[in-house]
């Protein structure tokens, strides 16, 4: 691809790219405020959730580490 086709297929894009309606817009707006004013923000015990992923995410990472040495349930052998 050259220079020009690229500028002016950045130029069509650009003027061809469709826009939502302001009301559309403004109601989106409304109802995401509204949304995170409800109390729809974090979950509760949060860092509870991201302990336990975390967690179960180690303890898959050792199992593989585990058999790719050799090792464990999953060893070839």
């Amino acid at each position: 691809m050259n220079d020009d086709f690229q500028d002016e297929l950045s130029a069509r894009l650009h003027r061809e790219c469709p826009v939502p309606r302001p009301a559309y817009r403004g109601d989106l707006r409304r109802r995401l405020l509204s949304l995170s004013q409800a109390g729809f923000g974090r979950p509760p015990r949060l860092r509870m959730l991201v302990a336990a992923y975390a967690s179960s995410g180690a303890a898959l990472l050792a199992v593989a580490v585990i058999g790719a040495l050799g090792v464990g349930p999953l060893a070839t052998g």
